[in-house]
């Protein structure tokens, strides 16, 4: 795993221990700050993903 990837999952550890953070803080899952923290950790794990996917090319026949 390249040191970029590595760096990319601590951000997302991070930002999911917020999201939780958020919900108990507000208690509810509609909550404006708790909605905008769970736009923010999907973008990383979609980062993460298009990480994944630009590795992996299958050859075309």
């Amino acid at each position: 795993m390249t040191s970029s990837k590595v760096i990319l999952r601590i951000r997302i550890e991070r930002e999911r221990q917020r999201l939780h953070l958020l919900v108990q803080r507000y208690g509810e899952l509609s909550h404006p700050r708790v909605l905008k923290q769970s736009i923010r950790l999907d973008e990383l794990i979609n980062q993460y993903n298009r990480m994944g996917k630009e590795k992996i090319k299958k050859p075309i026949a």
